[in-house]
């Protein structure tokens, strides 16, 4: 099963406990992590374009590894048009600039969690639209500049899925 095959729309991500937003990824192995993470979770992704690499590169493939057929993906053209698709669900922006801690956050099934690209993170103007959406993840102080892309995905997610009982896992 190839990346590929496993694009749909966006209106499969209804049933998700959650859903998983990156917006223009720049490196395979983080987005094959990810998309692992999703298949052992249930959670949606999307991707956001443009992506740094091709959806069928083999980096990618590798890290996602056999797993790519317990997953549905959504690729966006853009992410105004990934906003529009997202429009009637509760986003929340993941970013190290957010003031306010991850855990503070009361997710809810079906909640999207957006992570932006591993040089540049999230558009200052997309954290301008709903700053008490935005979240962020402690870190010391001058000790790294970000943590790794699908290491974060990872915090995040585990701890909204915490919250909402971890639907349909054992």
């Amino acid at each position: 099963m190839q990346p590929r095959d496993r694009v749909f729309d966006p209106a499969f991500a209804k049933d998700a406990p959650l859903q998983i937003a990156l917006v223009e990824p720049e490196i395979p192995p983080n987005t094959g992590n990810v998309a692992r993470l999703c298949a052992a979770t249930g959670c949606a992704l999307h991707l956001i374009q443009p992506l740094g690499f091709s959806i069928d590169d083999r980096e990618l493939k590798r890290a996602g590894l056999d797993y790519w057929q317990h997953l549905q993906i959504a690729v966006h053209a853009s992410l105004d048009a990934f906003l529009d698709a997202t429009s009637a669900v509760r986003r929340w922006y993941i970013s190290k600039r957010a003031t306010r801690i991850y855990t503070k956050a009361d997710f809810a099934r079906g909640d999207v969690l957006i992570f932006g690209k591993e040089t540049q993170g999230l558009p200052d103007h997309l954290l301008a639209r709903e700053p008490e959406r935005c979240l962020r993840i402690p870190m010391r102080l001058d000790s790294v500049r970000s943590l790794n892309l699908s290491t974060a995905v990872g915090i995040v997610a585990y701890a909204a899925l915490t919250q909402i009982g971890f639907p349909d896992l054992q």
